[in-house]
């Protein structure tokens, strides 16, 4: 009875993290590649009748999307994971399978205050998305020294995940809010850096949900997540996948995408 509780719960929050998902990283490809070159078209009457109606929308299931996707998918952590005896390497294990997931999930509210730090004190973006990629080959490769090589690859994309969710819950949406009172004259307009913070950290995600989507679907490929050099294919995926991104960027800013 237990094995089918656990088979058909693993299941249910598998499929609502799917969903949750879905709506999330479909509104912030919809902010990036869609609207934010649809607003470059607004005058000031337009935007100010048309915004209003249209992001408090978009934001409410942006934001929900992203809350539930988190937790649906920290509790695929626990079921799969932290109690699934899939965490630990098959030999040489450092750590009791309780210490290990407790240091687990502590890394990932370490990765939210690392990226969060240096991303407020950073001068130059190009030199803190070469910090960042050193600072997720190092987790990937710290992870690797001590959990499972598939528990490494989820972690990785789970500190993408929470990274993601901090950004929208404590960036991204108190942001759009002082941006639409500005908007509709309940609050002065503020300061140009709000909205320059909220759009680099919209845009920092986008960067991240691709890499994501890979550590998500890693865990079906034994030879990815079951070699030495894990940490590697995870590196190298995730420039794979930023380089998808900044394509996609690219094309979403072509006059080819404006036509039909």
């Amino acid at each position: 009875m237990e094995t089918i509780v656990t088979e058909y719960s693993h299941l249910i929050f598998r499929w609502l993290h799917l969903v949750a998902g879905v709506m999330w990283v479909g509104q912030l490809w919809f902010f990036n590649f869609i609207n934010a070159q649809l607003v470059k078209t607004y005058d000031a009457e337009t935007k100010k009748k048309a915004v209003p109606e249209l992001m408090p929308r978009v934001l409410y299931f942006f934001r929900y999307g992203a809350l539930y996707t988190w937790l649906t998918g920290f509790l695929l952590l626990g079921i799969v994971y932290y109690g699934g005896g899939v965490l630990l390497p098959s030999e040489g294990a450092r750590f009791g399978n309780g210490v290990t997931a407790g240091i687990a999930f502590l890394s990932l509210m370490i990765a939210w205050t690392v990226y969060d730090l240096l991303w407020k004190a950073i001068p130059d973006e190009m030199l803190g998305v070469g910090i960042s990629f050193a600072l997720i080959v190092a987790y990937a490769f710290g992870m690797s020294r001590f959990v499972s090589g598939r528990a490494m690859v989820i972690h990785v994309g789970a500190a993408f995940g929470t990274i993601m969710m901090c950004n929208v819950w404590m960036r991204i949406w108190p942001a759009q809010k002082k941006i639409l009172a500005g908007i509709q004259g309940t609050a002065p307009a503020p300061d140009a850096k709000v909205p320059a913070m909220a759009s680099l950290r919209s845009k920092h995600n986008t960067y991240l949900s691709i890499p994501l989507m890979f550590a998500m679907v890693s865990n079906h490929f034994p030879s990815v997540y079951g070699s030495d050099w894990s940490w590697a294919f995870v590196a190298l995926f995730v420039l794979l996948g930023w380089g998808l991104v900044k394509w996609l960027y690219v094309k979403s800013e072509s006059p080819a995408a404006s036509k039909i």
